[in-house]
């Protein structure tokens, strides 16, 4: 059972101002193409990491990349309720997104088997 549980990667960086959430990103990437259940989770400024235009973000091409690999493998986004933009040029790839309380992201947390937070 233990092996069904997911690693929760939370990302709370803000990606245009930090590398920490690309790296996150990356490694969350890394652990999915291992075969393992992964939950993303974008607290607060992270949620930036779908916006359209790369060129604001650190690391950007490499946001873009992960981005791409990650909507392919099918994986959501689990996105805080209170941190999701209003401005219609996020999110235009049309990755899946699951927006989710505070209490929520306790309840993932609380189901992960491994945690990475940035």
């Amino acid at each position: 059972m233990a092996a069904s549980r997911p690693v929760v990667v939370v990302i709370s960086a803000d990606p245009r101002a930090s590398h920490r959430a690309n790296e996150a990103m990356r490694i969350g990437l890394g652990i999915v193409a291992g075969e393992n259940d992964v939950t993303f989770v974008l607290l607060g400024p992270a949620a930036h990491l779908l916006d359209e235009d790369t060129d604001e973000l650190v690391d950007g091409d490499d946001i873009a990349r992960f981005r791409a690999n990650l909507k392919q493998l099918e994986v959501p986004f689990h996105v805080e309720v209170d941190a999701l933009p209003t401005d219609p040029a996020w999110n235009v790839e049309g990755h899946r997104v699951i927006p989710v309380t505070r209490q929520e992201i306790a309840g993932l947390v609380g189901r992960g088997r491994r945690f990475l937070v940035f």
